[in-house]
């Protein structure tokens, strides 16, 4: 009897939501592999010998050993809870830093040296110094879980995912309606509606080939949706070859040389790290799966550590969408068929060809879905009196999305905020010093901005104004409301978080509270989960 329980309770690898959740994760990874693989071609002139031969298979390597690891976590808190719907966490090259190495790290070498390769080795020391702060913060990132609100940590999320998830994909599927929309209503109809179609054909393999057959029909109309074109697939065909990683020490050891303009941003872009990741275990948490924060954080770091080593400049992270691929019917076969994935699309060159055949528009309706999902999960995972905190923690990221629109439009003009000046912007209305004080450190900033709210509407005006103090203490040494770590960078704001824990604190002592807004739903009071 006890061998048949034991069998009965041993997690099955695959189920048919593997198949949803692998096609959407799946195209979500693939998306992102063809983004970076266009930043080193045609933003950094990479020679392609470089980006098809070392880079690419050093990340494939990298996002199959994460997502194996994601899915044996899961396998693990499945067959220890007997649960069978546990979810693993999905993971892949952290989308803002892939921006951040290559315009704020790997560019300036470029420009300075005239050589790509100095550039890749800048990139991989990059990654090699945030390793290390992924893996120091894993053994504090359960503590500063567990004291601070759920609204606080996914209202921050909620911020991203309208943000920088959802308007870059929102945008480009509007300049391309044709496909963008057709493939996100087919898609909406299935993962929101319910909707089934011919022999459970996942949704997003629909989508994809639907928004495929359009681009490339349109194009015997002249009308050429999707820019696809049949002389870049075959110039494409050229890169095939079996390509894989070989370490790269010496080129790591090679970055060294430039480690003053990394470690401005390695350090923070780190910290980073290590409170989105936190953000993200508490989205799936709220979803149902309660995974280590630490192991997660470390094998972050221990995993694009590996990835640096073999030649990949991008760093590894878990992904917001957990609760997506959840409610798609995804368990722990997607995850692992998504690293089988991508190893062979990068080691067999197949990326060269993927970016001429499938048009973008056609994938990027999963990432829109993904951001809806996240930035409901914020009010739908916390008590309604929390949503004023939620609205504020989610503010500092539309305010550093902003002046990331700003700074491209001002760039492709060939000039910046402060060669234009600070004052002519704000006569037209762009309040550009503000958005860039608000936004710096959007994620962390966020927590703090909510925390602080969460446990005002709780009157709990104590834990409010140990969060203020908090928020004094990372503004000064520059960790949010500014745009690099130093000391006292934004001294009036970190001056005013000083006053408002002494206010806060002096609430605690003497204030009467009275209640307020009765009508409202204020029987939740706050309730912090355990991290582990």
């Amino acid at each position: 009897m006890a061998s048949i329980a034991i069998a009965q309770a041993k997690p099955k690898l695959w189920v048919p939501g593997d198949w949803n959740a692998f096609f959407g994760f799946g195209t979500n990874i693939l998306v992102n592999v063809l983004t970076l693989t266009a930043l080193l071609r045609f933003v950094l002139k990479m020679p392609d010998s470089l980006v098809f031969g070392r880079i690419l298979p050093a990340t494939g390597l990298m996002l199959c050993l994460s997502t194996l690891y994601y899915a044996w976590l899961a396998y693990r808190l499945a067959q220890k809870t007997g649960r069978s719907d546990v979810c693993a966490l999905p993971s892949g090259t952290s989308v803002p830093h892939m921006f951040v190495v290559v315009f704020v790290v790997m560019m300036p070498i470029l420009g300075k040296t005239g050589d790509p390769v100095q550039a890749w080795e800048a990139g991989l020391t990059w990654v090699f110094v945030q390793s290390f702060v992924l893996m120091a913060g894993g053994f504090i990132a359960p503590v500063i879980r567990r004291i601070t609100p759920r609204a606080a940590l996914l209202g921050s999320l909620a911020g991203i995912s309208i943000t920088f998830i959802s308007m870059r994909p929102a945008s480009q599927m509007f300049v391309t309606p044709v496909i963008g929309l057709v493939c996100f209503a087919l898609i909406l109809v299935s993962w929101f509606g319910g909707v089934r179609y011919f022999k459970g054909v996942p949704a997003g393999l629909v989508a994809i080939g639907v928004g495929t057959i359009i681009a490339w029909g349109s194009n015997f109309y002249g009308l050429h949706y999707g820019g696809l074109s049949v002389g870049a697939l075959a110039d494409a065909v050229a890169n095939f070859g079996f390509s894989y990683p070989v370490p790269a020490l010496a080129h790591v050891l090679g970055g060294f040389k430039f480690l003053g303009v990394i470690l401005v941003t390695a350090i923070p872009f780190g910290i980073y790290d290590l409170v989105e990741a936190m953000d993200n275990v508490e989205s799936a948490a709220a979803a149902g799966d309660s995974f280590p924060t630490t192991r997660v954080l470390t094998a972050d770091g221990v995993i694009s550590l590996i990835g640096c080593l073999m030649g990949n400049p991008f760093i590894n992270a878990v992904y917001i969408g957990h609760p997506g691929w959840k409610s798609m019917g995804g368990r722990i076969g997607y995850s692992a068929a998504t690293g089988i994935f991508v190893i062979l699309l990068s080691w067999l060159g197949v990326v060269a060809v993927m970016m001429t055949l499938i048009p973008v528009v056609a994938i990027l309706p999963i990432l829109l879905y993904i951001g809806m999902l996240i930035g409901s999960q914020a009010f739908q995972e916390t008590p309604k009196s929390h949503a004023p905190a939620i609205i504020l923690a989610l503010v500092p990221q539309i305010a550093a999305w902003g002046k990331l629109q700003i700074d491209g439009a001002l760039g492709a003009a060939g000039t910046n905020a402060t060669a234009l000046g600070f004052d002519k912007l704000e006569q037209v209305g762009v309040l550009y010093r503000g958005l860039e004080v608000l936004g710096g450190g959007a994620t962390l900033a966020g927590i703090v901005l909510g925390a602080v709210t969460v446990f005002v509407i709780e009157s709990q005006f104590l834990k409010a104004s140990a969060f203020a103090l908090a928020g004094a203490v990372l503004t000064f040494f520059g960790l949010i409301h500014s745009e690099a770590i130093g000391i006292g960078s934004s001294p009036a704001v970190a001056v005013s978080y000083l006053g408002i824990a002494a206010f806060l604190f002096g609430c605690a002592r003497f204030a009467k509270v009275v209640p307020q807004m009765a009508a409202m739903p204020h029987a939740h009071r706050l309730s912090t989960e355990p991290a582990e």
